[in-house]
């Protein structure tokens, strides 16, 4: 008798992370939702994750617009599904209990089916209030154990021992929920391990349970874990559409329909209408850059655990940085910030936790620099590892950060925090004038500064497309707009031009273009500086945040500026006490390594 595999397609949210770095436009992709449709999958991943913050961080788009056009286009009926991170939610930062809250509530009212919610630690204490939340929204819990493989030669939690015992943690919580997910962000645990531990969870929950099983194609093994967990008595497993299937993202339908024939297992769909889908995908993603580490086996992930979902992510940000030479190095370096911080599962936030401390390792030197999030886990801020972090790293962590190790519970502390909540994030709407929507509230909690640019209409574009430019007509007397892709310190900005517009990035300006010759030097413009002290950024990145203007006094190690790098936000501080006497750049310039960024006198 043959059995039904349910699967979900993961190609517009999870596949959107680990091919575009999670910077897809929602009219680019809508066509595409709706031609799966018509080829009959009817369960999606429709948002959360990565793909919450990106659309106001690189799309210059609302989330929740998005989730109600998604829902538009699959109809009523069909499953859509996001995900979550306990007490993160859908952000970077831990959250207090209301904004937990508010997270299910806003998710149940734009669309949403069913909210796949996980713990990076495994900490279950991190998992018992949003859960409650989902179920008591209406909303189905699908909660996490999440799995990675240690890296050779290293010990400590991640087998089937240490998933068993989270799943009885889960169980002696009394989270409700109404499926189980085996999360592997990494696709590296290896399909022996997913059958015990998949084999041990059937036995727990008994033949009625729903069991999910989740992979990556980054190590080359999805297929045989698919399989492995198949065998041991999962239910459902996750799969993607092309482009984005293989490599970094789930293996594509058509793969894992191919790999089933002739087995007990059935898909259930008709695969030449999933060809006819997956073309649809293919014309609407055909102008967007395709890396080439998305659609590629890395065989030195086991090495080192990088999620396929933030892979790419990652990679964008350093090519936005101009820095993609430094990559194979900070792979390297991710086994050892893995070791000795605490063997928590590598993925998100986790894991871009230790591609910043890897970064940081790489960039300034072995542990010269402990990324504040990576110090804060290590020093227990967002709850309990697997097993304790380095003495060493802790020490340093301490030392750096100025913050004492906690065993207070990461929503604890949340909900102590004047700064966060719906109260303070209330506040900071009012002080901008936005109208008071749970939305905006939200908004302004999960993505802070970056959400309250978007609510002020100052959103950047950051999503990268392969721009055909269109060069002027030989005889100089084009009048149509003309485009560019322009080079600034290793940074490449698309530059449209129509008439006194100038559009960069997708962000316009009035501009007033003149004919005539360039000066060797700026009419008006300050003289070389004589200051005494010159600032120069230490590592590459976007100017977030200028604190102090010119003329103004300064301490020596007083912050200037604050850089934005690797979703980092880094200090940079003055070198002596003086004054100010020049900014040299501005909000949102980005700025290269040893680029000078003010003086001081």
């Amino acid at each position: 008798m043959t059995k039904k595999v349910t699967f979900m397609c993961t190609a517009f949210r999870d596949g959107f992370q680990s091919v575009y770095g999670a910077r897809v436009f929602t009219k680019d992709f809508i066509p595409a939702v709706e031609a799966a449709r018509d080829a009959g999958i009817s369960y999606f991943e429709a948002g959360g994750g990565a793909r919450y913050q990106s659309l106001y961080f690189y799309c210059n788009e609302d989330a929740f617009d998005m989730m109600d056009q998604f829902r538009a286009a699959t109809g009523p009926e069909a499953n859509l599904q996001t995900l979550a991170r306990g007490v993160n939610v859908v952000g970077l930062e831990s959250q207090s209990s209301d904004i937990i809250d508010l997270h299910a509530k806003l998710f149940k009212k734009h669309g949403i089916t069913t909210i796949r919610n996980f713990d990076a630690l495994n900490d279950v204490n991190n998992l018992v209030h949003s859960g409650q939340c989902i179920t008591n929204h209406g909303l189905k819990h699908q909660v996490c154990v999440t799995l990675m493989q240690l890296p050779p030669g290293c010990e400590g939690a991640h087998d089937a021992d240490f998933y068993e015992k989270t799943l009885r943690g889960i169980l002696d919580a009394d989270i409700p929920f109404d499926s189980v997910c085996f999360k592997d962000a990494s696709g590296t645990c290896v399909p022996s391990t997913v059958h015990e531990t998949i084999k041990r969870a059937r036995q727990i929950l008994g033949s009625d349970a729903f069991i999910h099983y989740h992979t990556h194609e980054t190590a080359g093994i999805s297929v045989h874990g698919n399989m492995a967990a198949l065998e041991a008595g999962a239910d459902a497993i996750d799969l993607s559409m092309a482009p984005c299937s293989g490599g970094t993202c789930q293996p594509d339908i058509l793969v894992m329909w191919h790999a089933l024939r002739g087995t007990g297992y059935d898909l259930g769909i008709d695969p030449d209408k999933i060809r006819e889908a997956e073309e649809v995908f293919k014309e609407q993603m055909a102008d967007y850059f395709l890396p080439p580490e998305a659609v590629a086996v890395e065989p030195l992930i086991p090495w080192s655990p990088m999620p396929g979902g933030a892979l790419t992510a990652n990679t964008q940000m350093l090519r936005d940085n101009g820095i993609m030479d430094k990559y194979p190095d900070m792979i390297k370096a991710m086994r050892e910030v893995v070791e000795k911080g605490g063997y928590g599962t590598s993925v998100t936030p986790v894991s871009q936790f230790y591609f910043q401390q890897a970064f940081n390792n790489v960039m300034f030197g072995k542990w010269e620099k402990i990324a504040p999030p990576y110090g804060k886990m290590v020093l227990g801020y967002f709850g309990k590892t697997p097993v304790s972090p380095d003495p060493e790293v802790i020490k340093l962590a301490s030392e750096q950060l100025e913050l004492e190790p906690t065993t207070t519970p990461p929503i604890e502390l949340n909900d102590a925090d004047p700064k966060k909540g719906i109260e303070a994030a209330r506040a900071i709407c009012k002080a901008h004038g936005f109208e008071e929507t749970e939305e905006n509230i939200f908004i302004v909690a999960a993505c802070q500064d970056k959400g309250v640019a978007f609510l002020k209409g100052e959103a950047e574009i950051g999503v990268r497309k392969v721009e055909k430019s269109k060069a002027s007509q030989a005889d100089g007397s084009a009048v149509g707009p003309a485009a560019y892709d322009v080079t600034v310190n290793g940074k490449t900005y698309n530059l449209h031009i129509d008439g006194n517009t100038a559009t960069v990035n997708g962000k316009s300006y009035s501009v007033d273009l003149r004919e005539g010759t360039a000066t060797g030097g700026a009419t008006g413009g300050t003289a070389v500086a004589t200051a005494a002290h010159e600032v120069h950024a230490q590592m590459p990145g976007k100017v977030l945040k200028v604190l102090l203007p010119e003329g103004s006094a300064v301490n020596e190690g007083q912050p200037i500026l604050v850089l934005e790098a690797m979703k980092m936000e880094v200090p940079v501080n003055a070198p002596a006490s003086g004054t100010i006497t020049s900014i040299d750049v501005a909000v949102g310039e980005q700025v290269a390594n040893g680029q000078k960024l003010a003086s001081i006198g």
